[in-house]
C-alpha cells in the first residue's frame, strides 16, 4: 500500500462511527460496510487532509477506490474531481473500470455526471467511441452512464443521442434504467420543455421514466 494511502487509511479511521454505520449500509441495501462518517464531516476531513498531503495521482486514487468500506469509493470520487478539468483523454478507460467496480447509483452518477461528463466535453470526439458502446453492454451501470452522461450539459446537449439512448432500454425493467431515462429528460426539459413532452408523447416509456420527465413541466 502507498504512503499516501496508509496515512488517509490511518486518518479517517480515527473518525469512525459504528453507530453511524448501521444506518448508513442499510440506506444502500447492505450492498456496503461503512465507516459511519457523514458527508459533511468526510469532506470536512478530507479538505484537511488534502491540506497537508495534497491530491494524489490516479494510482494511488485507484488504491483508495480499492478500500473496503465505502466511504472511501466517495473519497477517491472526490479526489478524482479535481484531476478531471486536466485529465489526458486516456483517462476514460480509468473512469470505466470505475463504474463496473463496486457499482451502485452513488457512485455511478457522481462517476456519469461530474468526472464522464466533464471528461467527454473536453474531448467530445470520445462520445460516440465510449457511450454508444456503453450503451449497448450488457452492464446496466454503463448504459446508466450512457443515458446521464449529458445531464449538465444544458444547451449543449446533444438531444438526437439522448432521445436514441433512452429508446434503445425505453423498454427495460430495470427500476435503475427507468430512473436513470426520467432523470435526463427531467433535466432536459429545464432546457428545453416542449422537446421533452413531444419526446414523452410520441415514445413508450416505462410509467416511471415518464412520471420523472414530467415531473416539473407545467400543463
Amino acid at each position: 500500500m502507498q504512503h499516501y494511502t496508509e496515512k488517509l487509511q490511518k486518518y479517517v479511521e480515527q473518525y469512525r462511527n459504528e453507530e453511524n454505520a448501521i444506518p448508513m449500509a442499510k440506506y444502500m441495501k447492505n450492498h456496503f460496510s461503512f465507516l459511519g462518517i457523514r458527508t459533511p464531516e468526510r469532506n470536512m476531513l478530507l479538505r484537511t487532509f488534502i491540506k497537508d498531503y495534497g491530491v494524489p495521482s490516479l494510482d494511488i486514487i485507484e488504491e483508495i477506490w480499492n478500500l473496503e468500506e465505502r466511504e472511501y469509493q466517495y473519497i477517491a470520487l472526490a479526489l478524482m474531481e479535481k484531476h478531471v478539468k486536466k485529465a489526458d483523454e486516456n483517462a476514460m478507460d480509468f473512469y470505466e473500470k470505475l463504474i463496473i467496480s463496486k457499482s451502485w447509483w452513488d457512485t455511478v452518477d457522481m462517476i456519469a455526471t461530474r468526472i464522464v461528463g466533464v471528461h467527454l466535453e473536453r474531448y467530445p470526439h470520445l462520445i460516440e467511441t465510449y457511450t454508444a458502446k456503453w450503451i449497448k453492454s450488457d452492464n446496466m451501470w454503463l448504459n446508466r452512464t450512457a443515458i446521464l452522461f449529458q445531464l449538465k450539459f444544458k444547451r449543449n446537449t446533444d438531444v438526437n443521442r439522448l432521445f436514441s439512448y433512452i429508446n434503445i432500454h425505453a423498454h427495460s425493467k430495470e427500476f435503475f434504467i427507468q430512473k436513470a431515462i426520467g432523470w435526463a429528460l427531467r433535466e432536459y426539459a429545464k432546457t428545453d420543455a416542449l422537446q421533452v413532452v413531444q419526446f414523452v408523447a410520441n415514445n413508450k416509456l416505462a410509467p416511471l421514466s415518464k412520471r420523472e420527465a414530467l415531473k416539473h413541466v407545467t400543463p
